[in-house]
């Protein structure tokens, strides 16, 4: 019979596909973990119909001697029906198998070894971190799938939650074969583990769960702020400095204005200005200067890219330093580059509140496409020349900044 006309019978293959599938869905494990008593299974077959059996007779004694042969080689219990009549005769087919027994299961799967290793973590966890058994027991082919680290993870949890002392960092978990390699490549699933292990209390909901530090306690990687002295006093004995942010908690001595900018070419050649210095912002990090409050009470100056995401920066400091000037960040000095723009790759068109006048008029062109799409001028490309002029008319910085003083506008030339 050609294959395109066999027709569809159950074969002892399908069945296993099926029970599989259910295996793989965890069904049978949460209910070994939950000492559920065993309910035999039944799939029903797909058999020949009465008209089928003569027309096919060679092919219907073929899958009848299949079924008959994995009877006897699985286990699984065979049952038939009776079909036929006057035409064809009583003939007994198989109708449908029973798995009665879960050892059988296992068996048919070819999961014992697997079966035994589960419940061996599982007894385990459940000696020792009961809410991770239960953990286990609802995603029980999660800890099949990592079986063989898992008694890693349990021990990374219990480490974890037994764990009462000052903040260490996640190089500090002392767990045999657990390094920050292993807890980064498992993340994932150390959080959800951690999550349904540790008390409210000792979860951070708003950190997000791919900050897994911040979300457990871990103390975090600190942010570094790179600057320079551009008075003629050396700090320390140093011109150039990078420090911890949340080190950073007082003014220099003398210092009343701050610069920052974003290219480190532009922030190595910044000319002497008296009692200043000079940040490194480097693009979106800018915002680790929102931890350092002594900026309400200098003179704060931003330079960044003439792109949507140059005053995208400015507005987000602006927001943690309202008295934030811009340099630069204007139409004269856009047009003024026309040869010199670039393409912004990723634009942004988020609206932003705090912009002056000027400077959204420039964000608008660049949002809108004025000039052409993408439109980007880059910081080191604008003329040299022309950051020495605008520093030359901004006001005398030699008074320091008291608290609830307020500069003048920004000198947006």
């Amino acid at each position: 019979m050609p294959a395109s006309t066999t027709p569809a019978w159950t074969t002892p293959q399908d069945v296993t596909a099926r029970l599989r599938k259910r295996w793989e869905n965890g069904i049978y494990l949460t209910e070994l973990a939950a000492e559920a008593d065993w309910k035999p299974v039944c799939v029903p077959l797909r058999g020949p119909r009465p008209s089928e059996i003569t027309r096919h007779y060679n092919e219907v004694l073929a899958w009848a001697q299949s079924w008959a042969h994995a009877a006897t080689r699985k286990p699984l219990r065979l049952e038939h029906r009776r079909v036929g009549g006057q035409l064809v005769g009583r003939n007994d087919i198989p109708h449908q198998v029973w798995v009665d027994h879960r050892k059988d299961l296992w068996k048919l799967l070819g999961v014992t070894d697997t079966v035994h290793r589960y419940q061996a973590l599982l007894a385990s966890a459940q000696a020792t971190v009961p809410r991770l058994a239960a953990w286990m027991a609802a995603h029980p082919m999660k800890v099949v799938k990592l079986q063989d680290v898992w008694p890693r993870l349990e021990a990374t949890v219990r480490w974890i939650a037994d764990y009462h002392g000052p903040a260490l960092y996640v190089r500090q978990i002392d767990v045999p074969g657990v390094d920050t390699k292993f807890i980064e490549h498992h993340r994932a699933t150390l959080t959800a583990l951690l999550e349904h292990c540790l008390p409210a209390d000792r979860i951070t909901a708003a950190a997000p769960r791919t900050n897994f530090a911040a979300r457990f306690g871990f103390l975090q990687k600190p942010g570094y702020l790179r600057f320079r002295i551009l008075g003629e006093q050396a700090l320390a004995g140093f011109r150039e400095l990078t420090v911890r942010a949340d080190e950073f908690t007082s003014r220099p001595s003398g210092v009343t204005a701050v610069y920052v900018v974003e290219n480190e070419t532009t922030f190595l050649a910044f000319p002497a200005q008296p009692d200043s210095i000079v940040f490194h912002g480097g693009g979106y990090a800018v915002t680790q200067l929102s931890g350092l409050p002594w900026l309400h009470d200098v003179r704060l100056v931003y330079w960044g890219d003439l792109d949507t995401h140059g005053f995208t920066i400015l507005n987000r400091l602006r927001r943690a330093f309202p008295h934030t000037e811009s340099m630069l960040m204007n139409r004269s000095v856009l047009m003024a580059h026309k040869d010199q723009w670039v393409k912004e790759a990723a634009p942004t068109v988020e609206p932003l509140e705090t912009l002056t006048h000027e400077e959204s008029d420039v964000y608008r062109i660049l949002t809108e496409g004025d000039f052409g799409q993408g439109v980007r001028l880059e910081q080191e490309r604008v003329r040299f020349c022309l950051l020495q002029a605008a520093l030359a008319e901004l006001p005398d910085n030699s008074q320091s900044r008291q608290p609830g003083d307020e500069f003048l506008p920004a000198m947006n030339r």
